[in-house]
């Protein structure tokens, strides 16, 4: 009987990785990064990249979209 719990078997280590828009992502670290995404200064298990995005990742709304927000009047600034 096979498991298919891939995530409890995965070794792979990650990468948090943000891009241009301050939306976040894993990415594994032995890869280069996607076009437009660079390193946030996380690396280790998938568990713990996606625990670090959790605590830094508190606005999901898309940079452009919080910038013109703050431009309109509506998004009081950070």
């Amino acid at each position: 009987m096979s498991s298919n719990n891939s995530e409890a078997e995965d070794t792979t280590i990650y990468k948090a990785v943000v891009n241009h828009e301050d939306q976040y992502s894993i990415w594994p670290v032995d890869r280069q990064n996607p076009l437009g995404w660079r390193d946030a200064g996380k690396t280790g298990t998938k568990g713990a990249c996606l625990e670090y995005i959790k605590e830094v990742w508190s606005d999901m709304r898309p940079l452009s979209l919080r910038e013109r927000m703050r431009e309109m009047g509506q998004y009081p600034p950070i």
